[in-house]
């Protein structure tokens, strides 16, 4: 070949200066380079599947669509070729020696401040060819258009000039020869290779091959429609993407395209590694940009409280290789996130009224996490509030129920939602609080795990209708219908209003600052005794859990209740009978009644001193039979 037909020519000086950035800054993250020209050799086989759809190009008609990387360790060359679309002469210099970008010098600045924050911002630039420099001291580009002009070679170190040259026996297509810089060797071995396309590009809409072997053996089944992938294709792609060995409990495959074009494949697992001791779990969902991985196990896709979910996400709206740090800030993604959340919501919703003994299965499985979510995430509190589910009074033990089902049952006049919480359904039905509600027959939620008042507090409404605590002091339930004429229901005979009062006050006196106020119960029906609290805010399993978190010490503001007296119970009329006669006898009985209300509360006593009573209260009463 004569050195007539070799062309030396200089980069324009916009792209002399983007080999600059890449070259010097984005010398990081060097697995990205690979990405990108797999990427980019994709992108070239698309386009020329499009075109031969129109154009019925004869030439090489035969070569199939693939991509193809050799390693070759002993040169530490690598090479990365395709059989797309290929470039003309023309082309080759426009792609590869200029940069077409208005505002070039503010596109400069741009550039230079990402590369400082993250290399996978190179990609959104239109840029991603030259990240080849990072790992090259050399770039040769061989192409060959599909129109059968002859092929050309592109060469260049980076330094600012490059060759073009013709070059004969080319089939259609591009290959990029990378002879590797002295620190960059790890990248002309076969194991390198394939774990940055299985990590990046292994749902590449063609096969890409290194070394001969098909890596990206997984379909990328999101992008096909519902109705063409079979239960089985479900299952093995659920066990690839989760890393799992059984089949999922829920999966759902959607497609959006406004406000954004998604394609998104989401799995529910059977089991909740957080309980198995395992640790908290990364997020399980990637993030895809036309199939190439933009974001693994991210974070910003889906909130934290449904990082059980696994799966993907794939959205063409979003740039290419948006950087992790932007993905965090970008208006897209946090539309995308919102889209996606509240259609996995409604989901379960769905699922819940379809299968309602599956959804109890997810419920005990995963539950803690919609309660998390509750808690934690304002924005989708109130869609979530519709997959809670608790025991009830007026359900059968070890059945769950939704707020919405406590709703329909309601009675007439009834415009709250009430729940307590307890250790167990049987501690709760033993207890005093549900003592008026089985007499009225209102339907009360049983909150059976600590976690579920901050919940329920967090929530604080649901359709309209208050969530309260049946432990809350003010508690005003609506009236029986069965009310004799002096307004209040038969609890059998009560003291007089004086005796009344007078228990009260020896109540108070007793018990000292231990509680803020002792009053007469309106609800108590057999139980003596019970323990309210004045702080709508503050339940009783709140503080249990603030006692486990910080022991009874600093729970001493916290412990101040009031404590309601049943006037028409027999220990009552006892006390108030010996109260006078048997001073201490009555002193610690009344502590006795206090602390029984306590323990019913699921508070902490001092059992020492409650031990050490209960012992003189049997000495007391053998002593007078």
């Amino acid at each position: 070949m004569s050195t007539e037909q070799v062309e030396t020519k200089q980069f324009q000086a916009e792209t002399r200066k983007v080999l600059d950035i890449v070259i010097n800054s984005l010398y990081t993250e060097r697995d990205i380079f690979v990405r990108e020209l797999v990427s980019n050799a994709a992108d070239a086989l698309e386009k020329y599947r499009h075109l031969s759809l129109v154009e019925k190009p004869e030439f090489d008609a035969h070569v199939p669509l693939e991509i193809v990387i050799d390693c070759e360790e002993k040169k530490h060359v690598l090479t990365i070729s395709d059989t797309g679309i290929g470039m003309t002469r023309e082309e080759l210099e426009t792609n590869l020696g200029t940069i077409a970008h208005s505002g070039s010098g503010r596109f400069l600045e741009e550039l230079a401040e990402a590369a400082k924050k993250d290399v996978n911002l190179i990609g959104q630039f239109g840029v991603g060819f030259y990240s080849a420099f990072m790992a090259a001291k050399k770039v040769r580009v061989q192409t060959r258009s599909w129109d059968g002009s002859e092929g050309h070679e592109w060469c260049s170190d980076g330094s600012g000039t490059y060759t073009i040259k013709p070059c004969e026996g080319l089939h259609r297509g591009t290959k990029i020869i990378l002879e590797l810089k002295d620190d960059a060797h790890e990248y002309a071995t076969k194991f390198t290779i394939e774990r940055i396309i299985k990590q990046y590009s292994t749902f590449v809409p063609f096969p890409v091959k290194v070394e001969g072997k098909t890596v990206n053996t997984v379909q990328a089944i999101w992008t096909r429609s519902k109705s063409e992938i079979t239960d089985e294709e479900y299952t093995e792609f659920y066990k690839f993407v989760g890393n799992a060995v059984d089949e999922p409990l829920y999966r759902l495959h959607f497609s959006a395209d406004a406000p954004l074009a998604i394609n998104a494949l989401l799995y529910v697992p059977r089991e909740n590694i957080e309980t198995l001791g395992m640790g908290r779990m990364p997020s399980g969902v990637n993030l895809y940009c036309q199939r190439v991985l933009i974001d693994q196990h991210s974070e910003n896709i889906l909130p934290e409280w449904l990082r059980f979910v696994k799966g993907v996400v794939d959205s063409e709206d979003l740039p290419l290789n948006i950087s992790r740090q932007s993905l965090q800030d970008n208006a897209l993604v946090m539309k995308l996130r919102k889209v996606i959340t509240k259609r996995f919501i409604k989901f379960l919703a769905e699922e819940a009224g379809r299968d309602k003994e599956k959804y109890q299965q997810f419920w005990k499985t995963f539950g803690i996490f919609i309660k998390e979510g509750v808690t934690t995430d304002f924005e989708f509190q109130k869609d979530l509030g519709k997959l809670l589910r608790f025991e009830s009074s007026a359900a059968d033990p070890g059945e769950l129920i939704s707020l919405d089902e406590y709703i329909g049952r309601m009675k007439e006049g009834q415009d709250k939602i009430y729940y307590i919480n307890g250790p167990s359904r049987q501690a709760i039905e033993q207890g005093p609080y549900v003592e008026l509600f089985k007499k009225r027959e209102i339907e009360i939620l049983y909150t059976l795990e600590p976690i579920d008042d901050f919940v329920l507090n967090h929530l604080g409404t649901y359709e309209e209708k208050k969530l309260v605590s049946a432990d809350r002091a003010d508690l005003s339930l609506p009236e029986a219908a069965d009310k004799d004429e002096g307004g209040s229901e038969e609890q059998g005979e009560k003291l007089p209003a004086d005796k009344v009062a007078e228990l009260c006050g020896f109540f108070k006196e007793i018990l000292g600052d231990r509680v803020k106020e002792v009053k007469a119960s309106d609800r108590l029906v057999d139980s003596p005794a019970m323990i309210v609290n004045v702080d709508s805010y503050m339940t009783s399993s709140m503080e249990r859990i603030m006692q486990a978190q910080g022991g009874e010490g600093e729970l001493a503001m916290a412990g101040k209740k009031d404590l309601e007296i049943n006037p028409a119970s027999p220990l009552m009329k006892k006390i108030i009978e010996v109260k006078d006669k048997k001073r201490d006898f009555a002193a610690d009985v009344a502590n006795q009644v206090f602390d029984n209300a306590m323990i019913q509360a699921g508070l902490l006593v001092d059992s020492q001193q409650m031990v050490s009573r209960s012992y003189r209260i049997l000495e007391q009463i053998s002593q007078e039979k």
